[in-house]
């Protein structure tokens, strides 16, 4: 149950609170870009089974590899792929900390 509302938590009230912490001047735009970084578990659709509770997203899926999380980690740093980049990185957080809570 605390491993849901951790992943959850993260995937939803994180991006939330940073928009509105943050970004006081545009907070629904980039809460709703940071929302959207659920959108590269898309991957989970070529996994077979499709959804596997004991299994831990990072490193198996292709846009949760290692490869794709260090090219996450670089987009912060330009101003154009700041946010989207911060959204992939929560993202990869609520992964990780599910990977950890299992």
């Amino acid at each position: 149950m605390l491993r849901h509302f951790v992943h959850y938590g993260i995937h939803f009230l994180i991006p939330i609170l940073i928009a509105f912490f943050f970004f006081k001047d545009r907070k629904l735009r980039v809460a709703i870009i940071l929302l959207c970084g659920i959108v590269i578990d898309v991957d989970h659709f070529w996994a077979n089974p499709l959804f596997d509770p004991n299994r831990c997203s990072i490193g198996f899926h292709p846009l949760h590899s290692y490869w794709a999380i260090l090219g996450y980690a670089i987009l912060p740093f330009f101003k154009p792929t700041r946010i989207m980049g911060l959204a992939l990185l929560i993202h990869i957080l609520a992964d990780f900390m599910d990977c950890l809570l299992m």
